[in-house]
């Protein structure tokens, strides 16, 4: 091999060790950056149960009130219709 072939063999050979070596750095960052996500989505799920269980827990109180108001307001109603008849 004559010395321009033997340059471009240690240019490639550096090259390619640059970019696996850089790949792996990559990789490890995306394992830890996946981990993360992983962590950020457990915590956005709980968020979300908790706050499912508050709600249904609010809409087993205001429901009841809800519909005592409407009976309340029809009640007030009848009785004015009836003052004024």
């Amino acid at each position: 091999m004559n010395s321009a072939a033997e340059a471009l063999v240690i240019i490639l050979s550096v090259a390619l060790a640059f970019f696996l070596v850089l790949g792996i750095v990559l990789m490890i960052y995306l394992i830890i950056l996946t981990r993360q996500i992983r962590r950020v989505t457990n915590s956005a799920e709980k968020t979300v149960e908790n706050l499912g269980s508050v709600l249904s827990g609010v809409s087993k109180v205001v429901t009841p009130v809800y519909i005592a108001e409407m009976v309340g307001k029809f009640v007030k109603k009848a009785k004015k219709s009836k003052k004024e008849d």
